[in-house]
């Protein structure tokens, strides 16, 4: 049976669909082994030969996407963080009050996905030198907090600082001992760390106590 005409395609467009898939595929593969050796600690001391191994492709292919390791670690790290985040972005779609952002990303972020919560934990604070994903998003909620006189910490970098120890700190006891960390774990440091940026304490109370939204996949 003949195609409809809206299918028809040149002889050319399924070779270079199935190359631009292919090259998808092998960037994707080696963006997956850089997330797991950064989570493994072992990002400094990994050669491209051993990424293009955990990949599983040839280590000449690795050249065909990223011109060196350090640039393929910053766009693991950029575009692993930034899923996340836009995730975040889409279960607090609508509101508006900047302490309520804050405690809803941080209880979103303390139960994380284990394959962020390894990759969080490995990068230790240097996540907080990413420029996007979830160090931006929390500062720009407790500047917001501070502006609309909801925060009353002075110095929003340094509460920053302080809020991503504290996640870190969860995210690798959680990951030590899994037992130790539930959902209520989550809250009472989401809790604590309001009370920290200067939230009266039944106010942080009640935000923590609030049912989380539906967060879908990342």
């Amino acid at each position: 049976m003949a195609e409809p005409i809206s299918e028809v395609r040149t002889l050319d467009a399924p070779r270079a669909s199935r190359l631009d898939r292919r090259k998808a595929r092998t960037r994707q593969a080696l963006i997956d082994a850089a997330v797991r050796l950064i989570a493994e600690r072992r990002g400094d001391r990994a050669s491209i030969q051993e990424i293009t191994e955990a990949a599983d492709i040839g280590f000449g292919s690795f050249y065909n996407h990223f011109d060196s390791k350090d640039q393929l670690f910053q766009t693991a790290s950029e575009e692993v963080l930034e899923r996340w985040g836009q995730m975040i972005d889409r279960a607090s779609a609508g509101i508006s009050d900047p302490a309520e952002l804050f405690a809803l990303g941080m209880r979103i972020s303390g139960w994380t996905h284990p394959d962020i919560a390894g990759f969080l934990t490995g990068a230790g604070l240097d996540a907080l030198d990413i420029p996007v994903g979830l160090a931006p998003r929390a500062l720009r909620d407790i500047q917001a907090g501070q502006d609309a006189g909801r925060f009353t910490i002075p110095d929003a970098e340094i509460a920053l600082s302080a809020v991503a120890g504290g996640l870190l700190g969860l995210l690798r006891l959680c990951q030590r001992q899994p037992e130790r960390v539930s959902e209520t774990t989550v809250d009472q440091l989401a809790e604590a760390l309001l009370r920290m940026l200067g939230l009266p304490a039944p106010e942080a109370a009640r935000l923590v106590a609030l049912p989380l939204p539906a967060t879908g996949t990342w």
